[in-house]
């Protein structure tokens, strides 16, 4: 009798050395892709001089830390990172109350000018922050809040709010009704049953809008630029443009800037990673 020959690629057979191969091979190119600008950066951080390199290595030869210290020890460094912190901060916070309580609203109350209200949040995502500088800046002058960390929250909060009550609408849709009609059953209040069974439940997407909010208003430049005046006053995306002159760019400071600016959003991002993850209401009630 003639053998049979096994098929490695046939369905039920061992994959071939290649099925097994290209899609490692595609993941590690992807990767090189994302993280070369990221080496880039940091090999213009860590090199002397401030022109770019032309060398397409993205690791330095010479290592330094002159630019590092250049930026931590300049005058006001630390008071703008500061400053960042708080608008970032307060923006996240307003954004997170605020749209927590809209959007449990919206998903679970049926009132008048309902659909009215969720089709104009939706709007305001249409237009770009540019579109609403005018009006926002006259709105701040005529408020006495220009030159205001105050007034940058408030700016920074009519962007998040509205995205963030879309994108928690619609995780609150996804918990079921069932949970909070057993604890009304139980003698819980509306309060107590969105503060102790809906809001738990919600983490992944808390985390989500908290993590936005906070990028929202720690990575914004253009209207930070437009509002505020005063060096004491200004935010770290608008401190580095310091560093871009118009007749020369000083290359290795601007990306040691960058990273340290970078620093708090990544470890924002882990410390809220755990929760990045839906489906916590899987099994919550049986079917």
């Amino acid at each position: 009798m003639g053998g049979v020959s096994q098929d490695t690629g046939g369905l039920g057979g061992k994959p071939s050395w290649w099925a097994q191969t290209w899609p490692h091979l595609i993941l590690i190119l992807a990767s090189i892709v994302a993280l070369y600008p990221i080496l880039w950066v940091v090999k213009t951080a860590l090199s002397p001089g401030q022109a770019l390199s032309a060398d397409p290595n993205p690791f330095p030869t010479d290592v330094t830390w002159e630019h590092f210290a250049a930026i931590t020890g300049a005058e006001g460094f630390w008071t703008q990172a500061k400053n960042s912190l708080i608008v970032s901060g307060a923006t996240m916070f307003v954004g997170v109350f605020f749209s927590t309580t809209a959007a449990y609203a919206f998903s679970r109350f049926r009132f008048p000018g309902r659909q009215v209200a969720l089709t104009g949040f939706l709007l305001t995502q249409i237009f770009p922050g540019v579109v609403m500088m005018i009006p926002l800046y006259i709105l701040l002058d005529v408020a006495g809040l220009l030159d205001s960390l105050l007034g940058l929250v408030l700016v920074y909060s009519t962007t998040a709010i509205p995205f963030s009550t879309w994108m928690l609408k619609g995780y609150f849709d996804t918990i079921p009704k069932e949970l909070e009609e057993a604890a009304l059953i139980d003698g819980a209040d509306r309060w107590t049953i969105f503060y102790r069974v809906v809001l738990p439940l919600a983490k992944p997407a808390l985390a989500v809008t908290a993590l936005f909010s906070f990028m929202t208003a720690w990575n914004e430049f253009i209207l930070a630029a437009t509002f505020m005046n005063d060096a004491e006053l200004f935010t770290l995306p608008v401190a580095l443009q310091r560093f871009v002159g118009e007749h020369q760019t000083e290359w290795g400071k601007f990306a040691a800037g960058a990273i340290l600016t970078s620093i708090p959003v990544m470890a924002l991002f882990y410390a809220l990673q755990k929760h990045l993850v839906g489906g916590l209401t899987a099994g919550g009630v049986k079917g």
